[in-house]
């Protein structure tokens, strides 16, 4: 019998999604937003319909392991503990570190924040959101004294101008994207400036876009500085009342951009766009500015949000609603890992390492005399460490490090060489599980239960409604009962999860006076039954505000010594990494539309591997007719720290003299394409985020002697040839496959492969090194292999939908190893929209028919473009170019 659906949350982006999961009695689970979660109102995206495809336990870490053998839970925490204690004792607190992640949850944070900085007594805790936010947490703390997002989601409904910088929000957080949508339609007056290098997806709701030259944001803001006061558009009276620093940061903004011809050539915009931008944001009081890692990864990113931050309290554009600078977070839970001091150079609750009262605050509170009174290491300087043998021991949880952290070559060596590494996973094999000592099986989503925290500081309850598999445990559980091993019994007696958070509301409320903006004070004697029920709400949560806070800064009273925001001069600078004759290409990372991370979860969710299955490299025709690269063949991209090989995407949309290349595949679905092993470490010096968006590169056409892929049932392993991808589909998996020598006897290669008895069929042309295979079994398609010489091969749309049939019918057969439908067959093409699995042949049809005149006349015959709308833009332009 299939149980009732269990109120939690997505965890993937940042926007916080409500998400209804309901397990069947079949053992899948049924997905659906959640109409009551106010981040989401009942939509979901692709990835978060797709959660119920990735909850199987295949590859699942269910038990210890200590040097690869399976050991018992006392066994192993005994041997952690142990082996901590032993090298602490022997080389002091600093040699060992945590390396956690924005996708636990805010009671693990809490338990490895207390852990490391109040007991082992080092500041050497870090979470991969050093990677994306630790810029914007910089510039809020010098703006506003504190680390807090003034705004919240309705906001965005509410504005007359909304600027989005450095975020492709229609691919990366696509349920906000729909809200700001359906805003724009209802209110046609709204208008939206996207600042972006590439024509990205989120400009297809743009009244103007900017494509400036990567790494000018500060110009163009500093600009934007100079032309409000050039034309008195700024508010003097806010500024004298509210605000420090005005007069420098006007001065600085003048001297460095001083006027729209300066700034035009500055970003290399046309001077009409550059002054159309700065008319909208001048005459339209009501503006945001919602930015994201495209501003914050820069080793100038803290400048770059502190210009941004700079315009709207110049202008008094903050706290009022519609109004205000927005950071959009990239994970989960990274604003719980802020709220509980997961970085380095933090301590919990919001309070800070270097402030002495801070210090005697926590050290009272958890009862310790151990608390660091040093920041420990950022997380380039973190690994570094561990390679140089100065750091021993590193407990890494939730995250993958080998393949998200730049110079990613660096993190295996590092890895390799340390005296003790401990992973805490939900994944038996992934690159990082490879150099662990001790493996640690993790409850993932759906079995694990506590809070997360989203972009608008909305707390939402993230509840289990799944048995934890095999012997699977909790995060701050492990933690806990380490500490509780290293002779810290008496402040880790901790239950259950709703334990933790008192603690940590408990915290936020102890001596604080309205002296610091996290403040969840009317939840610190939360009973288990109201930690079972909590329902969305924003912090601050006081006696004052019981049901939450929207908007922040509406009293214009902010968290420094003096009560009054500051404005930072900024002298903006282009990145350190320039290109030269060697490298002279600008490498852009990011996210894509239906995958997450480095792919643990949504790699096994076949739906999300349809819209782009392969690591691409999108290029501007211009570049690739000058390095001789053709569109859909395989590159080869280098840097100065390592090689990447993907499928080249030629498009006007991207920027010429730069590529973008996704951040997601990894060393179990690729060969060669972890792209921050090309990515410089180079990192911001105030927030310590590491530059993901500006290294210099070259791209040279990959050539292997053959091209080929496979469609098979089972997994295959084919780690040998020059070049692979693992793709998983819909009962089948597919390897897409280049080689540098010619494959002699393929298929004695394929039947060695597979295994596979019955039926093969065969085709041959020697002549133009094209060989076709295909299996089959009791009349289904088991296996299907096709090989050139070059990279032109027919699409796997068709060949993929085979393998739902049970049987193959004559036609099919017949087509089989044409590789395309013959006449009364169907192919529905490349898949468009994830969510409803439509694809373009599909679609072009009901164009052609005539059934389909518009985007809303798609989603009546299809449903396309109806859940999360993220194939919007490409549905409009089919309905251009059918």
């Amino acid at each position: 019998m299939a149980q009732l659906a269990t109120q939690t949350t997505c965890p993937y982006c940042g926007v916080g999604c409500g998400v209804l999961a309901a397990p069947q009695a079949d053992g899948t689970v049924a997905i659906k937003g959640d109409p009551a979660h106010p981040a989401n109102f009942g939509r979901l995206c692709s990835k978060g319909s797709a959660l119920g495809e990735t909850v199987g336990l295949d590859n699942r870490l269910l038990y210890p392991q200590v040097d690869g053998k399976r050991v018992d839970w006392d066994t192993a925490l005994d041997h952690v503990s142990d082996r901590f204690k032993q090298i602490i004792d022997e080389h002091g607190p600093d040699a060992v570190a945590f390396y956690v992640s924005g996708q636990i949850l805010t009671e693990d944070y809490y338990m490895a924040n207390k852990l490391m900085k109040g007991f082992i007594g080092s500041g050497n805790i870090e979470t991969n959101s050093r990677l994306c936010m630790s810029s914007a947490v910089a510039a809020h703390k010098r703006a506003f004294g504190s680390d807090t997002v003034p705004c919240s989601y309705e906001d965005l409904e509410q504005t007359d101008l909304l600027v989005i910088i450095g975020s492709n929000t229609a691919w990366c957080h696509p349920v906000l994207f729909q809200r700001i949508t359906q805003a724009k339609l209802n209110r046609p007056n709204m208008k939206v400036v996207v600042i972006d290098p590439r024509k990205t997806a989120t400009c297809d709701i743009a009244d103007l876009h900017l494509p400036l030259r990567p790494g000018a944001d500060a110009f163009l803001f500093n600009g934007l500085l100079s032309y409000l006061k050039q034309h008195d558009c700024i508010d003097w009276h806010y500024l004298e009342q509210y605000v420090e620093g005005f007069a420098s940061s006007l001065d600085s903004a003048s001297k460095t951009a001083a006027n729209i011809p300066q700034v035009a050539r500055q970003t290399e915009l046309s001077e009409a766009d550059v002054a159309k931008f700065y008319q909208l944001f001048a005459s339209t009081e009501k503006t945001i500015t919602l930015f994201s890692q495209g501003v914050n990864q820069s080793t100038s990113g803290t400048d770059k949000c502190n210009a941004i931050i700079n315009c709207h309290l110049a202008t008094g554009r903050i706290g009022k609603a519609g109004m205000g600078p927005f950071s959009i977070t990239g994970q989960p839970n990274a604003m719980g890992g802020r709220e509980v001091g997961g970085l380095s150079n933090q301590l919990a609750a919001h309070m800070e390492i270097d402030k002495p009262e801070h210090h005697d605050r926590l050290s009272r509170f958890w009862n310790t005399e151990r608390l660091t009174n040093t920041a420990g290491l950022k997380t380039i300087d973190m690994f570094q460490a561990i390679e140089r043998g100065d750091i021993k021991a590193v407990w890494i949880v939730a995250t993958n490090p080998v393949v998200s952290i730049p110079d990613a070559d660096q993190i295996k060596r590092a890895l390799k060489q340390c005296e003790l590494v401990i992973v805490s996973e939900i994944e038996k094999q992934t690159d990082c599980t490879e150099f662990a000592d001790v493996l640690l099986p993790a409850l993932g989503w759906g079995e694990k239960d506590g809070t997360v925290t989203n972009s608008e500081r909305r707390i939402s309850h993230q509840r289990a409604f799944l048995p934890a598999p095999g012997e699977a445990k909790a995060d701050w559980w492990m933690l806990k009962e380490v500490g509780k091993r290293m002779g810290f019994a008496e402040q880790f007696e901790f239950e259950t999860a709703v334990d933790v958070f008192r603690e940590h509301a408990r915290l936020s409320a102890f001596e604080n006076h309205g002296e610091r903006d996290f403040d969840i004070s009317a939840l610190a004697d939360i009973t288990e039954q109201e930690y079972a029920s909590l329902q969305p709400i924003q912090w601050p949560i006081t006696d004052n505000a019981p049901q939450g806070t929207a908007r922040m800064f509406a009293d214009n009273h902010f968290y420094t010594a003096s009560g009054k925001a500051r404005m930072i001069a900024v002298d903006p600078h282009y990145p350190q990494n320039e290109v030269d004759d060697e490298y002279p290409l600008v490498l852009n990372t990011g996210r894509i539309r239906d995958q997450w991370h480095t792919m643990t979860r949504t790699g096994r969710a076949p739906r999300l591997n349809a819209h782009i299955s392969e690591p691409m490299i999108d290029m501007h025709p211009v570049d690739a007719g000058h390095w001789q690269i053709q569109n859909k063949a395989l590159a080869q991209v280098e840097s100065k720290w390592g090689r990447l090989t993907g499928r080249v995407n030629l498009t006007q949309d991207q920027r010429p003299g730069s590529i973008f290349v996704p951040i997601h595949w990894n060393g179990q679905f690729a060969s060669q394409a972890r792209v921050d092993t090309l990515v410089a470490p180079l990192t911001d010096p105030i927030s310590g985020q590491p530059e993901s968006k500006h290294t210099p590169v070259n791209v040279r056409p990959f050539l292997p002697r053959w091209h080929g892929f496979i469609l098979s049932r089972q997994q295959l392993s084919l780690t040998e040839t020059a070049y692979w991808v693992k793709v998983k589909g819909q009962q089948f998996w597919r390897y897409e496959l280049a080689g540098e020598n010619w494959v002699e006897q393929p298929l004695e290669w394929i039947q060695n492969l597979t295994e596979q008895q019955g039926e093969w069929l065969e085709f041959s042309d020697q002549r133009a090194g094209r060989y076709r295979a295909a299996n089959i079994v009791d009349n289904q398609l088991q296996t299907v292999m096709f090989l050139a010489a070059d990279h032109h091969l027919p699409e796997r749309g068709w060949l993929s939908q085979l393998f739902a049939e049970q049987t193959l019918d004559a036609a099919a057969r017949q087509s089989l190893l044409a590789g395309r439908p013959g006449p009364g067959q169907q192919d529905k093409g490349k898949l468009v929209c994830a969510c409803f699995a439509v694809g373009e042949t599909t679609i072009k049809d009901a164009i052609r028919k005539g059934e389909a005149k518009s985007v809303d006349d798609i989603g009546r015959c299809l449903k396309a473009g109806t859940n999360c709308g993220s194939c919007i833009p490409e549905l409009k332009q089919l309905l251009a170019n059918p």
